[in-house]
């Protein structure tokens, strides 16, 4: 992706790229985790999340288009790896109790990934005074955490309690 990295421009650059990446993996991936949810306030959850996460890569487009950097063409593995691990969990026999359970584990792994990403890339562009941006990313961060919070709540105080 680059020869070198010497300057937090590239290294923003470089999570911007990240972010998009994960951004495209997670439209593809929601569908099917919201299909094998069985609790219909989780498929609720996880199709809410879709369209957000659709809005959240019209930012980062924008911010791309506005710092003339194109954003494709680089593989977020970390994405890619926790997508593949909640395929593995979908495959397994499970009663759908235990199922939506280990889907909202899995989209919690996804959700703390994207929260640590937004971040860090909101502080660079903060750093580099680029408030537009800056604002962008801490817009989805935002959502990223209240999603994070839904899956949490939903899990402590109806879903965990479901599988047991």
């Amino acid at each position: 992706m680059f020869d070198k990295m010497e300057t937090l421009d590239d290294l923003f650059e470089m999570q911007l790229k990240d972010l998009y990446s994960a951004e495209n993996q997670l439209i593809k991936a929601l569908p099917m985790m919201a299909e094998k949810a069985k609790d219909g306030r989780l498929r609720a959850g996880f199709t809410k999340h879709l369209h957000e996460t659709e809005a959240q890569l019209k930012r980062l487009e924008k911010i791309g288009q506005a710092l003339d950097l194109d954003l494709d063409g680089h593989t977020c593995k970390a994405m890619a790896g926790l997508i593949a691990e909640g395929q593995e969990t979908m495959s397994e026999r499970a009663t759908d109790e235990v199922m939506d359970a280990a889907l909202i584990a899995a989209a919690q792994r996804i959700e703390h990934y994207e929260i640590s990403g937004y971040g860090t890339a909101a502080h660079y562009a903060e750093r580099l005074g680029n408030s537009q941006a800056a604002e962008l990313l801490r817009q989805t961060l935002e959502e990223e955490q209240l999603t994070d919070t839904k899956l949490n709540e939903l899990a402590k105080n109806y879903i965990n309690q479901k599988a047991e």
